[in-house]
């Protein structure tokens, strides 16, 4: 008696994307090479309509973890995750405060501006503590081809 193996997948559904994870250090050509990693991973897992944005958001959370959030000698994490019908984007780093949306985004201040874009651009955000430091993290709903 002899046995045939069947050649078909047991399992026809495509596995989820798995998350993607980067430390990047204190320097100015972290944020252009964050920039680039997400995109990457946002291409790989079929992500086309929100591409843009959410390759924004990092660029902005990037930047601020640099400049607010990475003291000297230290780096931050960037991580993506697929999750539902989208992706959730993190920046861990080790600085103290609590990152907000300025009230007068008209205003003369300075800072801010980034964590607006974000807010809106990105369809929820928020920060969690975290020892030592936060993470800055946001979702965005995206079409996967």
């Amino acid at each position: 008696m002899t046995t045939e193996r069947d050649p078909r997948p047991v399992n026809n559904e495509t596995p989820p994307p798995s998350p993607r994870e980067r430390f990047y250090r204190r320097e100015r050509r972290s944020v252009p090479a964050a920039r680039e990693f997400a995109r990457e991973a946002l291409a790989d897992w079929g992500v086309r309509g929100r591409a843009d944005d959410v390759v924004l958001c990092v660029s902005e959370l990037a930047t601020n973890a640099l400049l607010h959030g990475v003291p000297p000698g230290r780096g931050f994490l960037l991580r993506l995750l697929p999750c539902g019908d989208g992706v959730r984007v993190e920046v861990h780093d080790s600085g103290d405060g609590v990152p907000a949306v300025p009230l007068d985004p008209g205003g003369s201040d300075e800072g801010g501006r980034g964590l607006l874009l974000v807010s809106e651009l990105a369809d929820k955000w928020g920060v969690t503590e975290r020892e030592p430091g936060k993470v800055v993290w946001f979702e965005c709903a995206v079409p996967v081809d």
